[in-house]
């Protein structure tokens, strides 16, 4: 897809985030917010691995995985299913909400790291920069479900706190590969979380 129409498809999805959310019914937020969630998905895998091609070995290394790998001030995705299954929605919005807003910060911390570490990967910066604006554009699609729904909305904040900014490249490197894949995990969460939604409030 050329990227015009690439940026047309995205401010398409985003367009109803200029309406007021009184004008809109929690049915219709929950739609918008579902389809943008899907479109983000098909788009995850692409850039975890676009990274890791760009990182050297191990990461670019066939098969290459590092669960155990993680960041303390981004949220993990991964959950018991009875334990996110017995979740209200305002408790599942929340979490989602919480993520993409961490994800949202971390994204750009890992982009400035790329044009320090990989200054001539255009295609990697140009991904992280949409993945941003992607998960920019579904904090705002949460925020107006929450709104319609009467549910209270976390107030923004710095979620990086303080950043190792001396840090090692390998330790960068390592660092971006935790924020793409959870980049990927919650979003297939959302999916998940918007889904049942979606069941509950029907167009």
């Amino acid at each position: 897809m050329s990227c015009p129409l690439a940026h047309l498809c995205l401010l398409t999805l985003l367009l109803p985030l200029l309406s007021s959310a009184a004008s809109i019914s929690p049915a219709e937020s929950i739609s918008q917010a579902y389809s943008l969630a899907l479109y983000m998905q098909k788009n995850t895998s692409m850039l975890l691995q676009t990274y890791l091609q760009y990182q050297g070995s191990p990461f670019s290394d066939p098969g290459f995985s590092a669960p155990e790998l993680q960041l303390s001030s981004l949220p993990p995705a991964t959950a018991f299913f009875k334990t996110w299954r017995t979740l209200d929605d305002g408790e599942r919005l929340s979490l989602a909400q919480g993520a993409f807003l961490a994800l949202t910060q971390h994204l750009q911390l890992v982009r400035d790291d790329q044009s320090d570490l990989n200054p001539g990967s255009p295609i990697l910066l140009a991904q992280l920069g949409t993945a941003r604006l992607r998960a920019q554009g579904l904090l705002g699609n949460m925020a107006t479900i929450m709104t319609a729904l009467g549910l209270p909305m976390l107030p923004e904040e710095d979620t990086l706190g303080l950043v190792a900014f001396g840090a090692s490249a390998f330790e960068r490197k390592c660092r971006g590969y935790v924020v793409t894949r959870e980049y990927g995990h919650w979003t297939d969460r959302a999916v998940r979380d918007l889904a049942l939604l979606k069941a509950k409030y029907p167009a």
